[in-house]
Formats: C-alpha cells, structure tokens, sequence
C-alpha cells in the first residue's frame, strides 16, 4: 500500500474550447494546494489522470471517447490508479458514460469542479486535510501574460443546431466581484491581457434585474493596475449595444477587437437557425460598430450545410464576405447533432456538397483576409510579445486584431532583447504566408 506521505503525481488533458481550459485551470489549482498531490505532463507515470471533453459535435465526442480509450490502457497496466473524466461528455450523461468506459472511477459534472479535491481523497480513501484550499488561486495553463477569464456558463440562445444548453444548461453568469477578484489574481501573477470567455459574454449578468453588465464589468476590470489589455470573444450580436460600443470605444484598455458569431446571413437560414439576427441587423450593426470605432477588428464564425440551405444561400454569403470585410472568421460544417431541433429538420446536405461551400466560402475569405492585412504593411502597432523562435530567430507576438490561436500572428526582429510578455512598436514589412513580418521600432519605449 502506498503511504500517504509520498506524492501522488497527478496529469491533465484538456480538450475543446477556452472555457475548458479555464475550468482545468480551477481544478489544477485546488489540487495544487495540498502537498499529496505533483503534476506530470507523461501520462505513463500519472496515478491520476483527467480528460475535460469536449462534446458540442460529434468529431469532439470521437475524440474525447478516443482519449478515454487510450488513458484506460494505463489503467489495464497497473500504472494508473484512477481516471476521472470530466467536461461535457459526462453532462450528457455520467451513468451512461460509466457504463459505457468502466474503468473510470469518476464522471466527474461542472458543478462538482469546485469539490474535486473532496472527489480525490475520498477515491484515495484518505482523509482531506483542513485548511489547505486557497480559492483565490488559479494556475495558468496558457503562457503567463496572457490568461481566459470565464465571466458565465451555459447558454439560454436555443440555437437549432447547438447541443451545449442540453448539456450545460441555461445562461449562468459568474458572480461580479468574483470575476473582477480572479482578473486582479491573474494580473498579480503576470497576466497582461485578459481574454473574456463565455458561450455569449454579451449576457453577463442578465439573470439579476434582466438588464447586462458587461460594460460595467469592463470598467471595473480596467481598474486593475498591472493589466493592459481587455479582449471580447464570442459576442453574440444581438446583445452588443450601444452602451457596450461605447466601452469599447472610450475604455483605453479594451482592445478594438469584437469576436461575434454570426452563422450565416442569408434570412432563410438565420430563422431556420432560430438565430435571432436578421441579415439587416447584422449589416446594420457592423456598419455602427466602424461609424463609431473606425480602427475595430471584427471576427466571426460561420456554418454552411445548414439544412435546407440553397445554393442562392451561399452565393449571398459569399457576396457578404466581400463587402463587409471582416478581419478574420472560421468556418464549419453544420453536424447533425441528434437531440437538437435541426436534427429531424427536413433537406439535409449531403457531406458532399457541403464540403464544396466550405471550400468556396473559405477560399473567399482568405481573399479577403490577405487584401486587409496586406494594408497593414507599412503601419506600425503595439504588439504583445509571445515568444521567441530559436529556428528562425525571431519574436513572436500579436497586435490589438490578433487573438490567441484563432487569429494571424507578428514575426519580427529587434535590435534589442525583449522579455517575453513585455510590449514593443512593431512596424509591419510584409504579409506573407498567412504571417506578418516586420521589425521593431528603434523608439519603442515599452
């Protein structure tokens, strides 16, 4: 038997969205307060490991069940104790799931995160020290000037085609204070840019008096001394308002940058989609949000193959993408996901045909995408620094129009060395590749 004494090494794989890397992150840390319990990346030499699932589409439920398949090897071996699965497969059904992967110990749902380190001891058999939590702290899986701060959970959009309120449930906003607490500790330990992760962040606060709160959220983020940057991801339109547009215009330290999930633009499909945007209103509030802030960075998603999308459907988006010029946007195919209103909808798209309006809508984008950066060339912005690249011998970094992972990103050389997280003026020389090239500026003062 082992003593319990000697440290339990403990391993993590997180898969899906942002806002599951933030609730690995909350579990990690809870853990990381008693001294039974190290990490290790080598899954090989883990006592305990955690898979966090995705399962908005069926490609993310393949994939998680596949981990789960090749983490319950280690069990079979002897080497790993136990394996707790956690995320959204199991909130589409632990029991189920249990039965389905029975060498895992613990199916673990969203509300039992904040008990995980009770959940643990007692699976050890053990009993849980006093005193040990600290629920201010949170380890940081991303590179430390940068961190998520999930302000809710859940959606109460009803989207036809989107699982995730069956299997997170409704709209749930964290606690004001909270978040604003969780931003200033992750600023204290090195955060310069705060990434606003939610399903819609545009509903921040709806469920106490039916009115948002993002914009005074915002204020009061900006607050923080060490923080420098505020970025907005998944902003549904409907909610980005006036008083929302005007934070971010008037509110130095939220960066010019709006990340909303637009889907399609064509009428047909958006009530289809049960989407509560017109193709007017969308037009209409993009042309706001550059009347109001001239410089915005505007990123968005879109899903062809929606059932009973025509052929004229795809032309008028297509026809969009040219003229509204967005700066970025990811593309998907819609998935038949059972249980949701679109599943038992009539004129489904053979995978065939749609794959042929992603790679249409794609190749138009990138089009698009190539002509706005290359008017960047020549301009020179204040860029996050990322990392450094040995092979090429360069710094790595992202402007205010680059977002983590899902946006371009700035290789450029300096006649200086710069830590990593620090600012510099980049001027930009050429895009290329997909990449932007360039060179700091011999003033920069950062």
């Amino acid at each position: 038997m082992q003593k319990t004494d000697e440290k339990l090494k403990v391993g993590f794989v997180s898969l899906g969205c942002d806002k599951n890397r933030v609730d690995t992150e909350r579990v990690v840390s809870i853990l990381s307060c008693y001294d039974r319990f190290e990490f290790s990346p080598k899954a090989d030499q883990c006592d305990i490991i955690f898979i966090n699932t995705c399962a908005f589409l069926k490609a993310s439920r393949d994939e998680a069940e596949s981990i789960i398949k090749e983490m319950s090897e280690y069990k079979k071996r002897g080497s790993l104790k136990f394996l707790i699965v956690m995320g959204c497969l199991p909130m589409l059904g632990p029991d189920e799931m249990l039965k389905k992967f029975p060498l895992v110990d613990k199916a673990m749902v969203a509300d039992e995160y904040d008990k995980v380190d009770k959940i643990v001891f007692d699976l050890l058999a053990e009993k849980m020290p006093k005193g040990k939590r600290n629920d201010d702290f949170r380890n940081k899986t991303t590179t430390g000037h940068y961190a998520y701060l999930k302000i809710a959970d859940g959606c109460s959009n009803r989207c036809a085609f989107c699982k995730i309120p069956y299997i997170r449930g409704n709209y749930k906003s964290e606690k004001m204070d909270k978040v604003v607490a969780e931003g200033e500790y992750l600023c204290e330990n090195g955060a310069k840019e705060l990434i606003l992760v939610a399903q819609d962040i545009t509903r921040f606060g709806c469920e106490t008096n039916g009115k948002e709160s993002l914009p005074l959220l915002l204020k009061k983020l900006s607050k923080i001394k060490k923080l420098s940057w505020i970025r907005l991801l998944y902003c549904y339109p409907e909610k980005v308002t006036d008083e929302l547009i005007e934070e971010i215009k008037n509110n130095p330290k939220v960066l010019h940058y709006i990340d909303m999930p637009l889907q399609h633009i064509s009428d047909n499909v958006l009530h289809a989609m049960n989407r509560q945007s017109t193709s007017e209103s969308i037009k209409n509030l993009i042309e706001k949000l550059r009347k109001e802030i001239p410089d915005i960075a505007i990123r968005s998603t879109f899903m062809v193959g929606f059932p009973g999308e025509t052929d004229e459907d795809v032309k008028e988006l297509i026809k969009f993408l040219k003229k509204a010029k967005l700066d970025n946007v990811g593309f998907f195919k819609y998935s038949r996901e059972e249980g949701t209103p679109a599943y038992l909808m009539k004129d489904q798209i053979s995978e065939t045909k749609k794959d042929e309006r992603l790679a249409l809508v794609q190749k138009t984008q990138k089009a698009v995408a190539t002509k706005i950066n290359k008017s960047r060339v020549g301009k020179t912005f204040k860029v996050l620094i990322d990392r450094f690249d040995s092979e090429l011998n360069c710094y790595v970094g992202r402007a205010y129009f680059c977002a983590p992972d899902v946006d371009f990103e700035i290789y450029f050389s300096s006649f200086k060395k710069h830590k990593i997280g620090s600012f510099a003026d980049v001027k930009i020389i050429k895009y290329v590749d997909e990449v932007f090239v360039g060179e700091v500026e011999q003033t920069t003062t950062y």
